[in-house]
């Protein structure tokens, strides 16, 4: 099929038919045409769009190495530097549209399942591993352009450094049979965003699993598998005025609860399974974490600039650019951006070539950024709150400026340099960015994108090479050397 547009996305999503719960209620009908997720569908459509828009085709597609046809450049394995910038330019592109703020657009976990096609060689010759299987899926995502949401994450259910499950019911997915046609998986995961929303599940798992191993796998399989439903949180569109809520109304990605109930996983859609070692190191060892936090900063920088952009635009409307604690607040932001750019830019200098043949940016740049992000975002979104001080409370809704009382608010709501509609939509933005439902999640998803930042904090520590900065100032102080 090649490279999808969004008229493919919705009406394979529409076929689909997927088990998805919101509300308390099975979902029927047309999902494109459900409330919920209308607005996060028609955006993803139009970011599918983007992949054959005559001005940036070249820049959204590559050749397909089997049919010849053009296909998603999300899925491109990079073997040159140039590559790697080729991989940037088009996450910018899908970035952009929507300021940064979908954290799974397309490119997300089309990148995930490239890196790990791209070490697949790592589960050659390795128990309950089938190389074979993962790298003939790879291709056939790239060459339909599926996609995806994923799950790694077992429910909260205790959170201790030892916990055994003893439940006579399984609460964490996990593998409770096997026969001819597949293994069987029964349980559950968490946090799928666009749960239900997508072709396939990406289950993949993420941590040692010394006592458990039956929750060691990875596969893919279509959404609409049986025995899988999907839970939905409540939803945080504020409501579907783009005006209200130009945010939620259009890029909320709802997350789900993931219910396996004695699902099927044949075995043609298994990657690995009841293997500990695999589980806990393919996540390391292969590309994924250098792929993926490429795409992940890429994405960031893109909303830092919208950040960036709304905080301006809120201090032009109301001309408060003089005062000096507004332009420290503001060169913080702009020293965040510059330097999540210059950590970008350094991975990609220094990417090189791994053993698998295909070019790796370098990983400690990335690292570094993922622990500097998830501090500086919630201070970003402190910052605008500051900014916008009490003008983020007081604004009224789209229809108030269709009603009588339209001059009232065109007098007393008018900015120093805008309309007073132009203003309470200025408003309206940073507001539902950084003060609504919708602004808040967006606040914890960023804090824990990668996961526990302390944990982040830990891992950055203890794999970087520290030892030659010791040597130099043993060096200095003229220390002998430990035997």
């Amino acid at each position: 099929m090649g490279a999808i547009n969004g008229k493919d996305y919705i009406n394979r999503l529409n076929q689909l038919n997927n088990a998805i719960w919101y509300d308390g209620e099975k979902i029927e009908g047309l999902l494109s045409e459900h409330p919920a997720f209308k607005g996060l569908i028609q955006s993803k459509a139009a970011l599918y769009d983007l992949q054959h828009d005559p001005k940036i085709k070249d820049e959204m597609t590559f050749i397909s190495p089997v049919s010849g046809e053009l296909i998603g450049l999300s899925y491109l394995q990079p073997k040159t530097k140039e590559d790697l910038v080729r991989r940037r330019k088009m996450t910018e592109h899908w970035a952009r549209y929507s300021g940064g703020i979908m954290g799974r657009s397309p490119d997300y976990l089309n990148t995930v399942l490239m890196s790990f096609a791209s070490s697949v060689s790592f589960l050659k010759n390795k128990d309950k591993c089938f190389p074979n299987n993962l790298q003939a899926f790879y291709e056939l995502s790239r060459e339909k352009d599926l996609s995806f949401t994923h799950t790694f994450i077992s429910p909260q259910v205790n959170r201790s450094h030892i916990y055994i499950e003893n439940t006579e019911e399984p609460i964490a997915a996990k593998v409770i049979d096997k026969n001819e046609e597949g293994i069987i998986i029964k349980g559950a995961r968490l946090l799928a965003t666009q749960g239900g929303l997508t072709d396939e599940i990406l289950v993949f798992s993420v941590g040692r699993f010394l006592f458990n191993e039956d929750e060691a796998f990875a596969f893919s399989i279509p959404s609409n598998t049986k025995g899988i439903k999907f839970i939905c949180r409540d939803t945080f569109i504020g409501g579907h005025s783009s005006f209200n809520h130009p945010l939620s109304s259009r890029f909320e990605e709802m997350d789900s609860i993931v219910v396996f109930d004695n699902v099927l996983v044949p075995w043609n859609r298994v990657f690995y399974y009841n293997n500990a070692e695999v589980a806990e190191e393919f996540p390391i060892q292969s590309s994924f974490h250098p792929f993926t936090k490429h795409q992940v900063l890429t994405r960031q920088i893109v909303k830092t600039e919208f950040v960036l952009g709304i905080a301006e635009l809120l201090i032009e409307t109301i001309k408060i650019s003089e005062y000096q604690h507004i332009q420290e607040k503001m060169s913080e932001i702009i020293i965040g951006l510059e330097t999540m750019k210059a950590l970008l830019e350094k991975s990609e200098n220094n990417a090189k070539l791994d053993e698998w043949g295909y070019m790796r940016p370098e990983i400690f740049p990335l690292q570094v950024a993922g622990n500097i992000f998830p501090k500086i975002y919630p201070r970003f979104t402190e910052i605008i709150q500051l900014i916008g001080a009490s003008g983020m409370i007081t604004l009224p809704t789209e229809k108030a400026f269709h009603s009588i009382i339209r001059s009232d608010l065109d007098f007393y709501l008018q900015g120093a340099t805008k309309t007073a509609e132009e203003r309470v939509k200025i408003f309206r933005l940073a507001w539902d960015l950084t003060m609504s439902s919708f602004g808040t999640r967006q606040t914890q998803y960023e804090r824990y994108f990668f996961g526990d930042p302390i944990r982040l904090s830990s891992d950055l520590y203890k794999k970087y090479p520290k030892n030659e900065y010791v040597k130099a100032i043993s060096n200095f102080l003229n220390l002998k050397k430990e035997e």
